[in-house]
């Protein structure tokens, strides 16, 4: 039976359907399990849990009556407040697991404070160490935010790093640029543009990539391996447009934190 598994980021929630991974071959690692349906939909603090429910259930549709169990993340605390009123009000008999502090990862979180660390950069790194293994970075392309999240040789949590995501620095450019607009957010035909619509997006993606690659290096280098041993994985709904720039990237993994949500529920659900 499928689990539920929810990302509720700053301007976007990801939601998805996760079939289990089987046990991998080669020991005993589970294998990624896949993705069956997902959906993206605006994240809105105003909604209620009751609000939610409704928005599930006409998503799930029968599905609904089949689920294993319910894995959610979030980085808006508001937001996070009505999804527990609605897990214990609309699905009372459905196993669910909020990542959160005290939560086992089962990953070594070695930064100064570990419960700084956004909960979908330590699902990104979970999955990371699990499906990958280390050493490895990982860049999550979210609207909001670029994030940067570096696993060890040893499976570890080590750091990493957070940069304007591209749909908020556009719109930043369009608010504050007298003579700037809002753009369609695309690859434009060249790097040297020849008009405001062409520029703004060549700022956007060849900026990014530019950025991705320079801080990628800085990462690897700071490691202190070989750069061909480091895996580099991107993910997040706005990777297709930039990956295609860098060339850094070893492998892409599109529903990464979903899937380290399944590993999440498997560890703090099924194994307690």
């Amino acid at each position: 039976m499928p689990l539920l598994v929810a990302d509720i980021g700053n301007s976007h929630t990801v939601l998805g359907l996760l079939e289990p991974g089987a046990e991998g071959a080669a020991g005993p690692a589970p294998a990624q399990g896949a993705v069956t349906q997902d959906w993206r939909i605006a994240t809105d603090e105003r909604r209620t849990a009751d609000e939610w429910a409704v928005l599930l259930r006409g998503l799930l549709g029968r599905a609904r009556d089949d689920l294993d169990g319910i894995a959610v993340c979030s980085t808006v605390p508001a937001v996070l407040h009505e999804w527990r009123d609605m897990l214990t009000g609309h699905f009372p008999d459905v196993p669910h697991v909020v990542v959160e502090p005290g939560v086992r990862t089962g990953i070594p979180i070695l930064v100064d404070n570990p419960r700084e660390v956004g909960s979908d950069r330590i699902l990104n790194a979970l999955a990371v160490a699990t499906f990958f293994s280390g050493p490895a970075v990982v860049v999550d392309f979210g609207g909001t935010a670029t994030t940067f999240d570096v696993v060890s040789a040893k499976g570890e949590y080590v750091g990493g790093a957070i940069a304007p995501g591209l749909e908020i620095s556009l719109e930043a450019l369009g608010r504050r640029g007298a003579q700037l607009r809002k753009v369609e957010l695309a690859r434009p035909r060249t790097v040297v543009a020849r008009n405001t619509v062409e520029a703004l997006q060549s700022g956007m993606v060849f900026g990014t990539a530019a950025q991705v690659e320079g801080l990628v290096a800085r990462m690897v280098a700071e490691l202190g391996v070989p750069a061909a041993d480091v895996r580099v994985i991107s993910t997040g709904y706005l990777a297709p447009l930039v990956v295609g720039e860098c060339g850094c990237f070893t492998d892409h993994s599109p529903w990464l934190t979903l899937q380290g949500l399944g590993l999440i529920f498997t560890r703090n659900v099924k194994n307690s």
